[in-house]
């Protein structure tokens, strides 16, 4: 069967049910990757090393000889490793890419063909899928955003509408991050910042050519989410776009916050809190540590929250024309299945 090259979005039509490797070095791979795509390296990082060395010090042709050495020991496992992962597929049929489509993934490719595959070879490689998912992020798309101040059980909305057939986007969960000082008390690695961007491009992209209604969900989230951004022509975007505030009161959201958080131990809490000392102030820095101190939870984090509203409410109207695109719901209680169907009547019934 002859390898079929494919461009970048014939390639993720085409592989959307098949296995794709990623044959670049377990670093690149790691550092960040097409969403989905299983790492079957053709080179170690020092491999890739010595033979990009080699190509830039003394020649292609030499690098070359130095790769087809590497890859001539490899053969029979590079196999199958790929036996392995389409066995569940049922399938021989298989994605291919390196960095830029270049020998390395037309090394494995022309292996894998000639062991009965049939192979689809990503035209571009990687580097194809990056200029991709980068072009996603300018296009126009139908958001909503479901806001709220802090413990208004957005994300568990969010979440709701999904299992109603709504289409969201949980940004949060992509970054591994709750987008506070206190969004990453499970210590969680986050993605990088290029990973963020892919996994954030392939829901778009999932989105884009799903049936269903055009609307998609998000939570009113600033830029930085931790570590990581949103690309700023989505950020930009979204902030252009109708926000659902669910108007709940303190005292439920702050049972909600307690529920959440207080399950955390104090050494986390207290140095999350020392994060945003600048911006608490000294007082009630002090105040909450104590509070945590005391095993006064409800104390600590009513302070917290007050800090958090007043915040909140700043950004949230910092949008143009933020009158216009902010509707207020008011809500009496945290209950994500309850909230969810209120906004669905609201949006599609008026």
């Amino acid at each position: 069967m002859p390898i079929t090259k494919l461009n970048i979005q014939e390639f993720l039509q085409l592989t959307q049910n098949q296995i794709v490797l990623d044959v670049r070095s377990p670093g690149e791979y790691e550092h960040a990757h097409i969403p989905g795509a299983v790492s079957l390296p053709l080179f170690t990082n020092e491999e890739r090393k010595v033979v990009g060395t080699a190509y830039k010090q003394e020649s292609r042709e030499r690098a070359i000889k130095i790769g087809l050495d590497y890859f001539g020991t490899k053969t029979v496992k590079l196999i199958e490793e790929a036996e392995k992962l389409v066995a569940e597929k049922k399938t021989k049929e298989i994605g291919v890419h390196c960095w830029r489509g270049g020998m390395r993934s037309a090394a494995i490719a022309w292996l894998l063909d000639l062991y009965g595959f049939k192979v689809y070879l990503l035209t571009g490689g990687y580097k194809a899928y990056r200029n991709y998912a980068m072009q996603l992020f300018t296009k126009n798309y139908e958001l909503r955003i479901v806001g709220g101040y802090t413990g208004s059980n957005k994300t568990g909305v969010l979440h709701e509408l999904k299992k109603a057939s709504e289409k969201i986007i949980d940004l949060e969960g992509l970054a591994l991050h709750k987008g506070s000082a206190f969004g990453n008390l499970n210590l969680h690695p986050q993605p990088s910042q290029e990973m963020f961007e892919n996994l954030l491009a392939a829901e778009l992209d999932k989105h884009n050519t799903n049936n269903g209604s055009a609307i998609i969900w998000l939570e009113d989230e600033s830029q930085r989410i931790g570590n990581v951004n949103v690309p700023l022509p989505f950020f930009m975007s979204m902030r252009q776009c109708p926000v659902i505030f669910l108007n709940i009161p303190f005292e439920e959201r702050l049972k909600h916050i307690i529920a959440d958080y207080g399950k955390y131990s104090k050494e986390k809490i207290i140095n999350a809190i020392i994060r945003i000392k600048k911006k608490l102030g000294g007082l009630e820095t002090k105040n909450a540590v104590n509070f945590i101190l005391e095993d006064d939870m409800t104390n600590c984090f009513s302070v917290l929250l007050k800090y958090y509203d007043k915040l909140y409410l700043r950004n949230t109207y910092k949008r143009e024309e933020a009158e216009k695109k902010i509707t207020l719901l008011e809500i009496t209680s945290v209950d994500a299945k309850i909230n969810s169907e209120k906004i669905i009547k609201h949006v599609y019934n008026g």
